[in-house]
């Protein structure tokens, strides 16, 4: 009897073993985040240079990021309309103007000194009006909503002209349409892609961006703010010769100080926490 007893007493003892040792095993052979999984992969493509364009690291991030949802950031899509900043008569979608923006709210996933991994989230009608990126490649994807983008590059060689105390340089358009979740990834590098953009957002939206290497001062690479505009303003110097294709394709950006209107907070971000 106490053998039965004890060899019952093995089996269950060795049941219950049998399958803590496959709970570990289930919990340990989980997928990690996806946030892991993008800083995993952002720390072994990025050196601290901007990469190559259509590389292959590059075009393996682009897919991961694109499978990014909101809820990988901890975000809960919000209503795609809200009529912020928006009156209460109404105007057509493409043509309204905001009477007032909600601040955009800035979310730090991950800072360090190659790559930064940040969300930006906008209220209805909110701008980030026209910036560059020097000397950085960004990965952007957007995560819900519906985003305006306006992006140029310089023309190379410089093109700059002087008026008025004011020097403008000349740009060519890259892009200039909407955006959302379905559309095809945004890459920009230093010199293609559209390294100066804007974003417009026409309804709630957020976009999450990798950038490499990140914002620094010190290291020449800070943020410039621009006012664009249309090819006719300034006339080319004698001795330019004229630009290629069509005028419209092209503008001229002053520089200016940082907008006024420009309102972004920072917000606590509450998806996934990376194990560095």
């Amino acid at each position: 009897m106490l053998s039965r007893l004890f060899k019952a007493g093995e089996k269950v003892l060795s049941n219950l073993v049998n399958k803590k040792d496959f709970h570990m095993a289930s919990s340990t052979t989980e997928n990690p985040p996806k946030v892991q999984e993008l800083y995993e992969l952002c720390k072994s493509t990025f050196t601290g240079k901007a990469p190559s364009p259509a590389s292959t690291p590059v075009q393996k991030l682009c897919s991961l990021l694109d499978s990014v949802s909101p809820g990988d950031v901890g975000l809960e899509e919000e209503a795609q309309d809200d009529d912020r900043g928006y009156g209460v008569s109404g105007v057509s979608r493409v043509n309204r103007v905001g009477r007032w923006a909600q601040p955009i709210t800035f979310l730090d996933i991950h800072e360090c000194d190659t790559f930064t991994m940040c969300v930006f989230c906008f209220p209805t009608s909110s701008v980030i009006p026209l910036h560059d990126h020097p000397e950085m490649t960004v990965l952007s994807k957007i995560l819900y909503g519906s985003l305006h983008v306006k992006a140029y590059d310089w023309v190379e060689p410089p093109c700059i002209v002087t008026q008025d105390k004011s020097q403008a340089r000349l740009a060519k358009l890259v892009t200039d349409k909407v955006i959302t979740p379905q559309s095809e990834l945004p890459v920009l590098y230093p010199k293609t892609g559209g390294n100066l953009h804007c974003f417009t957002a026409l309804t709630p939206c957020a976009v999450l961006d990798i950038l490499t290497p990140p914002y620094n001062e010190s290291a020449g690479r800070s943020c410039s703010y621009y006012m664009d505009y249309p090819f006719s303003t300034f006339a080319l110097e004698e001795g330019v010769k004229s630009v290629e294709g069509k005028e419209d394709e092209y503008a001229w950006l002053v520089q200016i100080d940082t907008p006024d209107e420009l309102h972004m907070r920072p917000g606590s971000y509450t998806g996934p926490n990376i194990q560095v």
